[in-house]
């Protein structure tokens, strides 16, 4: 009982700090170039930003794996997966948590696409999507869809984790559509 107490108590904290916390980082732009990146799947599979050059990508940072607010959001893009793959588009989900977090969390809820560990939280950075506090590192919840030129398209700093995924899908058709 302790253990869910503070586990609860942990995770009120981040939700917390997630809303009262602005990003610490530079900050990207609309039409400007999208950050290069390297990192590491649930699969021990490196994944590149080069590497999806000619897809659109919906790069979407998230606090914590198996919390409540994180799992809403990655089961919705689950759910809409095939219909986010048939606009030409790859979802990739980043947070600061390792790779085996992120194989036990895509296993739990059968999770299609790649979850990258930004375990030293440089790619959040370079994103504006990190929060640290002395010891303390967190992805913001902040999606960038970004074009197959590697483009920053949309920006979203506000995620309503119940209605996301089909923002998102709605954005993507508009930009390709325009």
């Amino acid at each position: 009982m302790l253990s869910h107490r503070l586990h609860y108590h942990w995770h009120l904290l981040i939700v917390l700090l997630t809303m009262s916390l602005g990003s610490q980082a530079q900050q990207i732009v609309i039409n400007q170039a999208a950050p290069a990146f390297s990192l590491s799947d649930q699969n021990n599979l490196t994944h590149r930003l080069s590497d999806y050059q000619g897809q659109w990508v919906v790069l979407y940072f998230y606090p914590k794996n198996d919390t409540p607010g994180c799992t809403t959001q990655a089961c919705a893009f689950r759910d809409e997966f095939k219909v986010i793959s048939a606009l030409n588009t790859q979802v990739l989900g980043v947070s600061v948590d390792d790779t085996v977090s992120h194989a036990q969390f895509a296993e739990k809820y059968s999770l299609p696409f790649p979850l990258l560990a930004d375990e030293s939280g440089e790619v959040a950075e370079h994103y504006g999507a990190l929060v640290s506090i002395g010891p303390i590192r967190f992805a913001k919840r902040h999606t960038i869809i970004i074009d197959p030129q590697g483009m920053i398209r949309k920006i979203y700093r506000d995620v309503d984790v119940d209605q996301h995924s089909t923002d998102v899908i709605e954005t993507i058709t508009a930009l390709q559509s325009s």
